[in-house]
Parts: structure tokens; C-alpha cells; sequence
């Protein structure tokens, strides 16, 4: 059994993982940081958060610091979450790049995958399965993996307008059942990779290419003022002209 964290322990890990990922952990996650890192002191057998604390920062703990970062970052999300950011991109922007060749999309933030399998459905009814391709980051291997199966629960299709449920999505059999699987045609389109949005990166170093637009959403609540101005410059600077 572990003591309760307290206010110095809690600061210690708001300060790392600022440090680490450039969000800002207020008080109110106190309760939060608790519930979800003391499940690594049960498996590491520590006695404090200050132990964890003292075995995250070791050079040679990269590992379990990504499991710490995983925690900390994971964050509620769903299919076509904020209809009017969907609504914009099909009505206002599709149409305008009917002469690209080929459209590039960045979701920055992707989490499980939900946001960037949105977007694929979008682009693949204005465009099929070329033409187009969508670079979905986050910072959490967890949740990429999870990105990259492409499979979900039934219920969470409820979101999905039925007609791209019907042409983009698959029913699961067998060990499957009870969920859906993106099409494998429209997964192609995707590339999923862990990147940390708050690390040094610019240009062709970062592995970035150039996109028509970058969709950095609910993430942006969990940065302070001087992270959100520093990540919309370097953001901009990904984009495309006029993008």
C-alpha cells in the first residue's frame, strides 16, 4: 500500500510532464494523477510517488516514462466529435482543393484513432481511396496502437452518419464481434506515428511533410498560453500556402 500523494509529489510530476509534453496539470487533477499513476506503484511494489517519481527520471527508464506519459495524456474522443469542424472541412474546404493533386492532412493530436478515421471518410467521399492521405501523431504509443487496429465498439458507431458506417466500416465476426472494423482501404490512407507535439522539431529534420490543413483540437486546452502561441507558429509553418 502506498501513502496518499501530496501537494510536493503532485507538483513533481505537473512539472515533469509539462517538462515532457507542455500540458499543464492543474489542481483538479490531483485526484487524477493519483488514480492513474498509483496503479504503477501497485505494479512496481513502491512505497511512494515520490519512489515513482525518483524511477521515471532515470536516464534508463525510458520505458516506464512513456507509461507515465501514456497516463497522463490519454484523453476522451469519438467519431466526428465537434460536427461543425467536419461540416467546415466538407462544405467549404473539399471543394476548394478539387484541383489538388493530392490532399494532406495532419490530425496532430489523434489519440485512438477516431478523429483521423473521420477524417478518411470525409476525404473518401469527395475523392475515393486516392488522392489523399492523412499524418495522425500523438504522443502516446498506447493509444496508437490501439489507432492502428482500426477496431472499436459497436456503440461507438452511433456517431458515425449511417451512410459511411455502411461504406467505411465493417462488421467484426468472430473474435471480433460485438465491434466494427475500419476498412482496410481507407486505414491504407492513414499514417499513424508516435510525435511529441512539444519537442524541438522544424522542417524536413521533423519528418513533416507539408499539409492543406492541420486539425489541432482538444488538446490545445491542456497547454498554457505560451505553449499554445509557440505550437500555432510551428504548426503554421507546416502548412501548405493558403492552407
Amino acid at each position: 500500500m502506498f501513502t496518499a500523494i501530496s501537494d510536493r509529489e503532485f507538483g513533481l510530476f505537473r512539472d515533469l510532464i509539462h517538462e515532457i509534453a507542455g500540458i499543464h496539470l492543474s489542481d483538479a487533477k490531483k485526484a487524477l494523477v493519483t488514480g492513474r499513476l498509483g496503479k504503477r506503484l501497485r505494479h512496481h511494489n513502491l512505497p511512494s510517488f515520490k519512489d515513482y517519481y525518483d524511477l521515471v527520471t532515470r536516464k534508463e527508464a525510458a520505458s516506464e516514462r512513456q507509461v507515465m506519459v501514456d497516463l497522463l495524456t490519454t484523453n476522451e474522443t469519438y467519431f466526428f466529435r465537434e460536427p461543425k469542424h467536419f461540416d467546415f472541412l466538407r462544405e467549404q474546404l473539399l471543394p476548394r482543393w478539387r484541383g489538388v493533386g493530392e490532399v494532406r492532412l495532419w490530425s496532430a493530436a489523434c489519440s485512438s484513432g477516431e478523429e483521423p478515421y473521420s477524417l478518411g471518410m470525409l476525404l473518401a467521399e469527395a475523392r475515393g481511396f486516392s488522392g489523399w492521405r492523412v499524418l495522425a501523431t500523438d504522443i502516446s504509443g498506447r493509444v496508437l496502437e490501439e489507432a492502428r487496429r482500426g477496431v472499436y465498439p459497436l456503440e461507438d458507431g452511433a456517431r458515425i452518419p449511417k451512410a459511411y458506417l455502411a461504406r467505411y466500416c465493417l462488421k467484426g465476426v468472430r473474435s471480433e464481434s460485438g465491434n466494427f472494423c475500419i476498412d482496410p482501404r481507407l486505414q491504407e490512407r492513414i499514417e499513424f506515428r508516435q510525435f511529441n507535439l512539444n519537442a524541438p522539431w522544424s522542417g524536413k529534420g521533423s519528418g513533416l511533410d507539408r499539409y492543406h490543413a492541420v486539425f489541432l483540437r482538444n488538446v490545445m486546452i491542456y497547454f498554457n498560453q505560451a505553449t499554445k502561441a509557440r505550437l500555432v507558429d510551428r504548426i503554421a509553418d507546416q502548412l501548405e500556402p493558403g492552407g
